[in-house]
């Protein structure tokens, strides 16, 4: 709503009576009056040409006239886009993702927000989890998905599915025709990895660590779309979510033995962020397609 002696000053320009902006507002008169004085001091002229048997509205009336009817326009559209991005009719938001979520989950979760709510622009990011916890704690990410070893305080995360990494073969590999690979058999493997910068290389480098295996790293990348042409196009085999190479037809996904390499995805966002309508409708879809991928 506009500020009260605006208001006033406005309907006494639309009716050029007081008597009539006066009930028309549910004032009364005096009350009214004294507005419009204390708005033209403070305007230092006069809005209104009182001298006549008619009130006109003086020159400079006619110009603030012009901008009131425009401030009410615009406030008008606010109040109607207000309840548009309420109903998710329009608005914008913000998401982040870690890159190996890319090949399998980002896309179905894009897919069915966007089809349900065309009217939202997704502005969608894929950085390292550490960049993407700098975000959101700036509030410039509104959502990030990455994984549960959160290292700021003021992050909340809510689980979201069980992610387990497998080794990755194309349909002409030596192993292409087997389900499981014990791990000592990695020693062998010659591989591709994504580098060191990468939440996944971190995770696969401890797995390695811990059961004592040094497999044959012949190449490091930066990208995970390189990682997978490379599988593609050589005899490297790679690390990556066994859910990868469900999503392409040439690619083949062979299971650790004994001991699966897991690692949970999480929705995060910062702890006393403002949630938009569009956020929360955006993160219960995403658990959804998380879930109906778990199945």
């Amino acid at each position: 709503m506009l500020a009260r002696h605006i208001q006033y000053f406005h309907a006494v320009a639309e009716h050029l009576s007081f008597t009539r902006a006066a009930a028309s507002l549910h004032v009364s008169q005096p009350a009214l009056s004294q507005q419009i004085r204390l708005l033209e001091e403070s305007l230092g002229t006069p809005l209104f040409d009182r001298s006549g048997r008619t009130l006109r509205l003086t020159d400079a009336g006619e110009v603030y006239l012009q901008y009131v009817r425009r401030a009410s326009h615009e406030l008008r559209e606010a109040r109607q886009a207000i309840h548009d991005v309420s109903d998710l009719s329009r608005g914008s938001l913000r998401v982040a993702v870690t890159p190996t979520f890319t090949t399998y989950l980002v896309g179905p979760i894009v897919a069915a927000f966007h089809a349900r709510y065309p009217g939202i622009t997704l502005d969608l990011r894929e950085i390292s989890q550490e960049r993407m916890e700098d975000l959101l704690i700036t509030g410039e990410v509104d959502v990030g998905i990455a994984f549960d070893e959160i290292r700021t305080a003021d992050i909340e995360a809510v689980p979201l599915l069980v992610e387990t990494l497998a080794l990755v073969v194309n349909r002409r590999h030596r192993l292409a025709g087997e389900a499981r690979i014990d791990l000592q058999s990695l020693n062998a493997e010659s591989l591709v990895l994504l580098s060191a910068e990468f939440a996944t290389r971190e995770q696969i480098d401890r797995y390695c660590r811990m059961h004592g295996i040094h497999p044959q790293v012949k190449m490091q990348v930066n990208a995970l779309g390189a990682v997978l042409e490379i599988v593609r196009r050589t005899t490297l085999s790679t690390l990556l979510p066994a859910k990868t190479a469900l999503a392409h037809d040439d690619l083949l996904a062979i299971s650790l033995d004994p001991e699966r390499l897991q690692r949970t995805a999480v929705l995060m966002q910062r702890k006393d962020a403002y949630r938009s309508a569009a956020a929360r409708v955006f993160i219960e879809l995403a658990k959804e397609v998380a879930a109906h991928l778990e199945d």
